[in-house]
């Protein structure tokens, strides 16, 4: 440790990507650098910053990574051992960053994920906190939200109101209910675990966005189960959902993903995967009004099916959106 004290921000990072490349991780510079601006409680630009100009740790005042790992493994009450031995307290020493970094470099090091070691991940305009038991949201369902919204605006449907089933960490409906000013969202996740993130980040949000807060409904139910939300049935505008859709023999290859993403929320059910997808729709046709529309993330493999399941369960204009890389990834149709 002593010895990695002297060296500079560039250094530092360098043997932490080394390492991080030696166990297989894919953006090792990046997860490096992130990690020590956790560590210092700054940001990725001031890490950049020093490795260009060749200062010291740009060390922060207020509570770095540890103590937010902590308060959250309280919160949770998590049971994973890596969140057991959390450090707390503020930056305070190069030293103190330093055995923070090695700290959760090492986590890296055996594929946890990078957004469960920060306690954080980005999703559109939010900083949503996760950690093991929830879903780490993805870029692919950012898009997901985008056609919602895209659709949502050129109908000018004013107020809107919508239904994210699978709410995982709530990353779709506090997203369309703090982007869409007077949209009104009800939001149903299962697990006991995803739903206390959901609250977390609820409390988070609304306390800067309060009246938004107002239009936002989190309960705990089976999304699949036909009676969920039935005093709503046929006048939601907008059903928006990524249900669990991996098919049963596709074991996700990344251990990030396959050993620490909660399995409730990955497998959709069937070999093919589509047995909780094709429930959505079910539900989703009685939730909707005429001509309200479902946004449902699936698998690349899954669309044309879930188009025609679509087509002959109540839906029209059933048609595949591509993802950001190109690849068909949800299903829009409008219901009839």
């Amino acid at each position: 440790m002593s010895q990695q004290v002297g060296q500079d921000v560039s250094q530092i990072i360098k043997e932490a990507a080394d390492r991080l490349r030696r166990a297989g991780v894919d953006t090792p510079e990046h997860d490096a650098k992130l990690l020590l601006a956790e560590a210092c409680g700054a940001t990725l630009s001031d890490i950049d910053k020093a490795m260009l100009m060749g200062s010291p740790l740009p060390l922060k005042d207020g509570p770095a990574s540890g103590a937010r790992d902590a308060d959250i493994a309280n919160a949770i009450d998590a049971t994973d051992e890596s969140t057991e031995t959390k450090d707390s307290g503020n930056a305070a020493s190069p030293a103190d960053a330093l055995e923070r970094f090695d700290a959760m470099v090492a986590r890296r090091a055996k594929r946890e994920p990078l957004q469960y070691i920060v306690g954080h991940a980005p999703f559109r305009y939010l900083d949503l906190e996760v950690g093991p038991g929830v879903f780490i949201p993805r870029p692919e369902t950012e898009t997901v939200v985008q056609a919602a919204i895209d659709w949502i605006m050129r109908e000018k449907i004013r107020p809107c109101r919508v239904v994210d089933l699978c709410a995982g960490s709530g990353a779709i409906g506090l997203s369309i209910v703090t982007e869409i000013s007077g949209s009104e969202v009800w939001a149903v996740e299962w697990s006991r675990t995803a739903i206390q993130w959901a609250e977390r980040n609820m409390r988070r949000i609304f306390g800067k966005q309060s009246l938004a807060g107002y239009n936002y409904h989190l309960k705990r139910a089976d999304a699949t189960d036909m009676t969920v939300l039935s005093q709503l049935d046929g006048t939601i505008d907008v059903v928006v959902t990524n249900p669990p859709y991996v098919p049963q023999d596709d074991v996700p290859a990344q251990p990030e993903v396959r050993d620490h993403d909660p399995q409730m929320a990955l497998y959709g059910g069937s070999p093919d995967g589509a047995l909780i997808p094709e429930q959505m729709i079910l539900r989703a046709a009685r939730l909707l009004r005429s001509g309200g529309a479902l946004v449902m993330e699936h698998d690349i493999s899954q669309g044309g099916r879930l188009v025609d399941f679509a087509r002959v369960n109540g839906f029209r204009d059933a048609k595949t959106g591509d993802d950001l890389t190109g690849r068909p990834r949800y299903l829009f149709a409008i219901k009839r």
